[in-house]
């Protein structure tokens, strides 16, 4: 006689579904905390996001009040000088800014100074005006310093408030129109070319400087050339070269020479407007990360060369 198995089958089924139930019920208490958690998640943000939001309309506020407060103190009105023309157009950035430039008449009426400056941020731009303003209202630049001193000047006032990366670009120029002879001091980055005239050509004006920074340690020196008859001076900030169209490239010295060269028998007004069409252009309604001042200047066709002092 033949024995069949035991079949337990029957029981298997009511195990499995006790054990998924349960199963199934941690999960479900598993969700349900998780829920919990991602709800307070999601209040924390909200509330981080209030914050945040409050904290950008702050920011945006004082950025733009002391981007007004730059453009006010940017002058917008120049000293007559005989035998020269000006043209200077300043564009803030909301992103970062700190240009500033200044046309001004020494003690002595045949000299006059220029100065262009660009500075890392609004920060560090409220600590170079002060600078700058207290150095136009020394003596000694009345009087027609040499360009270095003024920048040795400037650089013990400033150097020991930079902090972390902040910097700051500067050129300084004296013109003396008994001779039209242009003295200048440069550190850091401020494009200065001049066009020659006759030759047609352009040269950059540079004395090899770095900005000013924390720890600086440049060298400061002068250099001069004498103005012609219709040569002009160019003079652009850093936000110039770094304007930036839609593809990461930057405007760059190239690009400046040749608008610059473009128009060399035009206005001097003409050719401030070139370099910003040629911006504009190239950036395609990308804001410029940085403010852009463009002064030119131009020895006018009709003055004739005073005799040099002899004293």
């Amino acid at each position: 006689m033949t024995c069949c198995p035991t079949d337990n089958s029957e029981g298997m089924p009511e195990q499995n579904t006790t054990e998924l139930q349960n199963r199934i019920r941690e999960l479900e208490a598993e969700l349900a905390e998780r829920t919990r958690d991602l709800a307070h998640f999601r209040e924390e943000l909200a509330r981080a996001n209030v914050q945040l939001e409050k904290f950008i309309q702050q920011i945006g506020q004082e950025l733009k009040t002391a981007a007004l407060i730059q453009k006010a103190l940017v002058p917008t009105e120049f000293p007559n000088i005989p035998g020269f023309e000006f043209s200077t157009k300043f564009v803030p950035s909301s992103i970062s800014g700190g240009d500033y430039f200044d046309i001004f008449e020494h003690e002595d009426k045949f000299r006059f100074g220029i100065v262009v400056a660009n500075s890392s941020g609004y920060g560090m731009s409220a600590l170079f005006l002060s600078v700058l303003l207290k150095m136009t209202g020394q003596l000694e630049a009345r009087k027609g310093g040499a360009p270095e001193k003024m920048l040795e000047f400037m650089a013990r006032e400033l150097i020991p408030h930079i902090q972390g990366q902040d910097k700051a670009n500067v050129f300084y120029a004296i013109v003396d129109r008994r001779g039209f002879d242009l003295k200048y001091s440069c550190a850091g980055r401020v494009k200065a070319l001049l066009f020659s005239y006759g030759s047609n050509k352009l040269q950059r004006l540079e004395t090899g400087t770095e900005p000013f920074q924390s720890g600086f340690q440049g060298e400061l020196k002068s250099g001069s050339v004498a103005l012609n008859p219709r040569d002009r001076l160019i003079l652009c900030t850093e936000g110039v070269l770094k304007a930036t169209n839609p593809k990461g490239e930057l405007f760059g010295e190239e690009r400046l020479y040749k608008a610059i060269l473009a128009a060399p028998r035009a206005t001097i007004h003409d050719l401030r407007n070139e370099i910003f069409y040629q911006i504009e252009k190239f950036c395609a309604g990308r804001e410029t990360p940085q403010d852009i001042t463009v002064v030119v200047a131009e020895v006018k066709d009709r003055v004739i060369k005073l005799a040099k002092s002899t004293d």
